[in-house]
């Protein structure tokens, strides 16, 4: 089975579901452990970029909503209140192991148009040299075709792409890709090794994510795709316990490892 090896830089996407409890509300214990896991990480000398999902689950929390609004205004007024409340917390807890966080909101045009690219590229490069850790989301609460289209596990994968990461790594509210659906057959098998994301593979992914998030295991393999196809490893694993991210760069076996092309 393929391990990652020697990764200098990665990109790590954390989900709504891992961020949130089913009530909405944010998970502070899971939160705290992330942040002082991936500082640990980022002292260890690999380069992290923390690609986030949460800014609407966030608001819908904070606002007392029992769900996620319907209509597209609700949804990116929520947004806007969630990405204040997001950013406070990450801002505060890196903060208390020493590091620096830089917050980036990016839309489609960002990475279509060639100069707005080029100069986002750079500012991820000088975020690197300066030794902050980039945290990236959807700007959702003005890009209508992305909280309408998108999701966070295909701009993490873009985001691989635009820094040049050895890995990719999406945490998420399950332990990777099942040969059939786990919360349903209880003989199901976790896949622990992809070569190559086929239509089958699609067809095994089926389903949505929870009700305050977007994703689902389709929107993971799309990302792994994105990621594989410009040569970057991509492992799906459960983020209930983050510590579970040492096991990956440690080269154990730990959720679905799919296998960039080289």
């Amino acid at each position: 089975m393929a391990v990652l090896k020697d990764v200098k830089r990665i990109v790590v996407k954390v989900g709504t579901s891992t961020l949130t409890y089913s009530t909405g509300k944010t998970n502070i214990r899971r939160m705290h452990k992330l942040v002082s896991v991936l500082s640990d990480i980022v002292n260890s000398g690999i380069e992290v970029a923390l690609v986030t999902s949460g800014a609407i689950g966030v608001g819908v929390g904070k606002l007392g909503l029992a769900k996620k609004p319907d209509d597209t205004p609700g949804r990116q007024a929520a947004a806007t209140i969630g990405q204040c409340e997001l950013m406070f917390m990450y801002d505060k807890l890196f903060s208390e192991y020493g590091h620096t966080i830089g917050q980036l909101l990016i839309t489609k045009s960002d990475v279509e148009n060639p100069e707005r690219r080029t100069n986002l590229i750079n500012t991820f490069n000088k975020l690197f040299d300066f030794g902050a850790i980039p945290v990236i989301n959807e700007n959702d609460s003005v890009a209508v075709e992305e909280i309408v289209y998108g999701d966070n596990d295909s701009l993490s994968a873009i985001v691989a792409k635009l820094i040049n990461a050895d890995a990719l790594i999406i945490l998420t509210d399950i332990d990777g890709l099942y040969d059939a659906n786990p919360r349903e057959d209880e003989n199901a098998k976790l896949i622990p090794f992809v070569e190559e994301i086929t239509d089958s593979l699609f067809a095994l992914a089926g389903g949505h994510g929870s009700r305050f998030g977007t994703g689902g295991m389709v929107t993971k393999l799309h990302a792994a795709q994105i990621a594989a196809q410009a040569g970057i490893d991509t492992i799906v694993m459960s983020g209930e316990n983050p510590a579970d991210l040492y096991k990956a760069l440690d080269g154990k076996q730990t959720g679905t490892f799919f296998k960039g092309k080289r």
